[in-house]
């Protein structure tokens, strides 16, 4: 009997450059029940740019949440909006990302030293919607780094009626340190979010950083409402396979890393008939098989063939015949 767990139980972290919605719709052939996140989207680019490429999903890409990156609280609401209409499950905001670019602009994680614009930012978003507005954060940034102004950002932006909370178990450097460091080099502190859930019983608290597997994930959820799984769903993704089956409690057993590629392969044929390069989509797949037998194969031509112009199936297919273990046919594109 399948647990009636909600998605934020186990979800996969909006990373720029990475979750796109060819990444989502791969990630869905491992695992159905995980929420996913788009890449971060700024309210300037939704309102100013085009927004079907910046908002456009699949229907297999449920349950899927959109994370905003902004501080305008009008801007907000709006692109709230119509991430309400176009269908998605939940719009979460980030304060969380330490970019210089991202900082300019005044919004992710330099928003946690201004807790009351972010209040005055969810309130506008949360009477845009009925959908979930949730925050991803920090446990601190620079010397704004004490318990006390953490729990003070809580508290503000609680009151301002976000329930659920996703929180990045580092503090960030907002100068010093570049994005990629601050994803390494400050602690984990897993200690201050646990204390954040035994001090907030009533708010849902979502663990992210440093999660490397579903058993870590298993042992997070002894304590956390959820845990949220980064890098190491996007560079070995078959971490998630048994997502299903270990969080979810779903009487299934996982797929395997070939049955997913082949899930993968008509989304795959579909976006190439409209002129998706092939490399643009397989990217995100060549992790699949890391520490297998083939995997340099795999990666290698899929790598060195998938850009090429015209590139289609057949380059997919060579890729995997070290798993098939005969040549496989060519698939008919489109």
């Amino acid at each position: 009997m399948i647990r009636a767990l909600p998605p934020y139980t186990l979800s996969v972290a909006p990373m720029m450059d990475w979750t796109d919605r060819h990444c989502r719709v791969f990630h869905r052939t491992l695992t159905k029940r995980t929420l996913l996140y788009t890449e971060m989207v700024t309210t300037g680019a939704i309102l100013h740019g085009d927004r079907e490429r910046h908002l456009g999903f699949s229907d297999a890409e449920h349950p899927l949440a959109l994370q905003l990156g902004g501080s305008d609280a009008a801007a907000l609401a709006e692109c709230t909006r119509m991430a309400t209409d176009y269908g998605y499950d939940e719009v979460n905001l980030n304060c969380g990302c330490p970019s210089d670019r991202v900082s300019s602009g005044h919004f992710g994680a330099c928003l946690m030293g201004t807790p009351d614009v972010v209040a005055r930012a969810v309130e506008a978003m949360k009477a845009a919607t009925s959908l979930p507005v949730t925050v991803k954060h920090r446990i601190g940034i620079d010397d704004l780094d004490s318990y006390e102004h953490l729990t003070h950002f809580i508290r503000t932006v609680e009151a301002a009626g976000c329930e659920t909370f996703i929180v990045h178990a580092r503090k960030a450097w907002l100068s010093g340190l570049s994005p990629k460091e601050n994803r390494e080099i400050p602690p984990l502190r897993y200690d201050v979010v646990e204390r954040l859930k035994a001090d907030f019983p009533h708010l849902t608290i979502v663990l992210n950083g440093g999660i490397q597997t579903v058993e870590q994930a298993q042992e997070a959820l002894t304590w956390a409402d959820g845990v949220m799984i980064g890098r190491a769903a996007y560079q070995e993704p078959f971490v998630l396979s048994a997502a299903d089956r270990d969080i979810f409690g779903e009487d299934v057993p996982p797929v395997s890393r070939l049955e997913a590629i082949e899930a993968f392969l008509p989304y795959v044929a579909e976006q190439l008939a409209a002129g998706q390069p092939l490399n643009r989509m397989m990217k995100h797949t060549l992790g699949l098989f890391a520490g297998q037998p083939g995997a340099r194969h795999f990666k290698r031509t899929l790598s060195e063939q998938g850009h090429k112009p015209g590139a289609g199936l057949e380059v997919v297919h060579e890729a995997l015949e070290p798993f098939r273990g005969v040549k496989a046919p060519v698939l008919a594109e489109g």
